[in-house]
């Protein structure tokens, strides 16, 4: 029995108060894993669960698309905090905590548990349990052979310290218990819940009217991501140069500090009338409805939301080997092509050969569903009510 099926057997702690969850985040900087937690805290507040909210400051794109979201923010905002947001997190949490006296920590991703080792080491015993979501590739290829070791390191002091692991798909099991040296009673897996059911239902509503309207020739590409080194979109626009014809678009849908480079890569290989780059769009809808495939070209991912959102539109998907993940999210080839990490070539060539998938829509909005938050909300309040209990 798995750690996730254990939680579940359990009942929830005799309190007289609902179980207290604190989930801790930077901002409403556009980001995958802040937009995850938000939707499971929003979930859990909706099944009655205290479920608290605490931030480092609220500037940021997505906060517009949470408008009557409840949430404390740790200190002063006047006090510019973005570029050390992680540092700032550490010094005032720990009064956040004691404060609050929350039952579990949800610790949202990667790039957070080094604050929840943090709180670990500054509260002892006084901190409550973790439970950490991986939510990046762990192997981490991309890493410069000399970081390796320390980044490995670094992975089996977090499963050394951080009471449950939590993987978003089965592949992560083994990848966890291998690198974080974790027994198994101590990792769950929880599909990522990139989705909630009215997502599905509307982004198929949307690709249908899309399908109505005529359109010209030429194909048209997607991109959605933050315009940083890890998404690897000069590798796109590279792969994208090698096939594109004279009616083909692509779009990169996100900002970042790559956009300069970007920019300028676009232009010398003269795709100025081809390739655009908006920046943020919120929602994804008509750009997931009017795309012909989505193409990810990153060097490392955990289990991509944009995955599950082109799944739920009914789009075909060309992405890099980016994940352990990836094949099984998209149903062993059944819904997307698979290319190495880094290969222009290959990328082009899948972007070439999509179009001649066998590809299900309906049977791909279907296997959406693994990542919806109506699912994974439950799952993740049965393994922290164990925990509780524990």
């Amino acid at each position: 029995m798995n750690a996730l099926s254990a939680a579940m057997t359990r009942a929830a702690p005799d309190t007289a108060r609902p179980l207290r969850i604190l989930t801790f985040l930077h901002s409403f900087e556009p980001g995958g894993v802040e937009r995850v937690a938000l939707r499971l805290h929003q979930a859990w507040r909706a099944q009655g669960l205290d479920a608290k909210l605490v931030m480092g400051r609220t500037a940021g794109a997505m906060k517009r698309e949470w408008p009557e979201l409840r949430l404390e923010v740790l200190g002063p905002e006047a006090i510019p905090s973005a570029a050390w947001e992680t540092l700032w997190m550490i010094f005032l949490l720990p009064r956040a905590i004691r404060r609050l006296k929350p039952d579990v920590l949800f610790c949202a991703g990667n790039s957070y548990t080094i604050v929840a080792v943090a709180m670990r080491l500054l509260l002892g015993k006084a901190c409550p349990p973790v439970v950490a979501k991986m939510s990046n590739d762990l192997t981490r290829n991309d890493l410069p052979a000399v970081a390796r070791p320390f980044y490995r390191l670094w992975l089996r002091i977090q499963g050394r310290m951080l009471d449950r692991l939590v993987g978003m798909a089965p592949p992560m099991r083994e990848e966890i218990a291998t690198l974080m040296r974790a027994e198994d009673a101590r990792i769950a897996v929880i599909d990522d819940p990139s989705l909630a059911e009215a997502d599905i239902q509307r982004l198929a509503a949307a690709r249908e009217a899309a399908k109505a309207v005529p359109r010209g020739p030429g194909r048209r590409f997607l991109a959605i991501g933050r315009l940083a080194a890890q998404k690897n979109f000069g590798l796109l626009i590279d792969a994208f140069a090698r096939i594109a014809g004279p009616d083909d678009q692509l779009a990169i849908i996100g900002e970042g500090s790559a956009r300069r480079s970007l920019e300028a890569q676009i232009e010398r290989l003269g795709l100025g009338a081809k390739v655009r780059l908006p920046g943020h769009v919120s929602p994804l809808d008509a750009e997931l409805a009017n795309a012909d495939a989505l193409v990810l070209s990153s060097d490392y991912e955990g289990v991509p939301a944009v995955v599950a959102e082109a799944l739920a539109t009914g789009l075909p998907i060309v992405t890099t080997r980016c994940s352990v993940s990836m094949d099984d999210m998209l149903g062993g080839g059944r819904f997307g092509l698979l290319v190495p990490v880094g290969d222009a070539a290959a990328l082009a060539q899948a972007m070439q050969d999509i179009a001649k998938l066998k590809f299900d829509e309906t049977a791909a909005r279907d296997h959406s569903r693994r990542f919806t938050v109506e699912i994974a909300s439950h799952g993740y309040r049965a393994l922290m009510e164990g925990l509780a209990c524990a």
